[in-house]
């Protein structure tokens, strides 16, 4: 007689399969048609989602702490959108191809060696004039300002060697995810005036680079200040509406499996630093060559009146 792992009580494979990570869980969904009804459990994937972003299980901002983004998003597929990271090649349609969400919420979670040091959601309205219009700037938290309501922080402070981020941005109302970050660190350095550190976690959508970074105070490594901006490749600040149009892009764009995908996105973080400190000489290079010539043009035209007036 032959004995399969189908011949377990179901209760027993159900509590096993929600000791599996998300692509082991994944696949053995499909290996038979007993394994894959039990794997789409949504309490399976909803446990496996507050695992990844604790910062899920906090209260909306508005909602009197009835709702949070875990009860409001279907968690196979926010998990499915939020875990993978994001195609880099991500086009940009026209105005009438694409619906820009109205509303983002960024679930953030800070992890140190593994262990959550801060969550917090965001809700930031995307619809106004103002917002369409200025550059794009989430700060999930403000220096010298006092954590607000919907946020969940550690004793332990940070250390930027073992630190990682993990940044989701969600259309609610689209239902749609994607991550923003590198989840580890692309960068360390130290702010010149603060003498804090900076760790930075970025990922690069359709040119373009999402950078959230951390810093941290000098002496202590508390968090001080949390945020998220987009930058292009000139190193121009943009604006709303074009960071609205590459996160819609980037949420109907497929995703990136497989290991190293951290490596992966330090390596086009530094293909983008590069190109961009490419693009700023040239720019320089063309700019004191139009400087020459304008000098050499003047040159010409003073010596001219000069030698104009001397042959009277």
């Amino acid at each position: 007689m032959v004995t399969t792992i189908e011949d377990l009580n179901a209760d027993v494979l159900g509590y096993a399969l929600r000791r599996l990570d998300g692509r082991s869980l994944a696949a053995a969904s499909c290996a038979t048609a007993g394994l894959r009804a039990l794997a789409a459990d949504p309490d399976t994937w909803r446990a496996l989602c507050l695992a990844e972003w604790p910062s899920l299980a906090l209260p909306l901002p508005g909602t009197g702490g009835t709702t949070s983004l875990a009860a409001k998003l279907p968690p196979r597929r926010l998990f499915a959108d939020a875990f993978p990271f994001p195609s880099t090649d991500v086009s940009t349609p026209g105005a009438g191809e694409l619906r820009l969400p109205g509303q983002l919420v960024s679930a953030v979670d800070i992890y140190c060696r593994g262990t959550p040091v801060l969550s917090r959601v965001v809700e930031t309205p995307a619809s106004s004039p103002w917002f369409l219009g200025s550059p794009f700037r989430v700060e999930a938290v403000e220096r010298n300002r006092p954590a607000p309501p919907g946020t969940t922080t550690t004793a332990a402070a940070p250390s930027p060697e073992g630190m990682e981020l993990r940044w989701v941005v969600v259309d609610p109302a689209g239902g749609r995810a994607v991550n923003v970050s590198s989840r580890r660190p692309v960068a360390v350095d130290r702010h010149w005036y603060t003498g804090e550190t900076l760790v930075r976690f970025a990922v690069v959508l359709g040119g373009c680079k999402f950078e959230a970074t951390v810093a941290c105070a000098e002496g202590t490594g508390d968090v001080a200040e949390v945020s998220l901006a987009v930058e292009d490749a000139d190193g121009a600040a943009v604006g709303g509406e074009g960071t609205l149009r590459l996160l819609a892009a980037a949420m109907e764009a497929p995703r990136k499996g497989g290991e190293g995908e951290a490596e992966e996105a330090k390596r086009r973080y530094g293909e983008f630093v590069r190109r961009k400190k490419g693009r700023k000489e040239s720019k320089a290079r063309r700019e004191a060559l139009v400087d020459l010539c304008c000098s050499a043009a003047s040159a010409v035209v003073v010596l001219t009146c000069l030698a104009a007036v001397a042959l009277r």
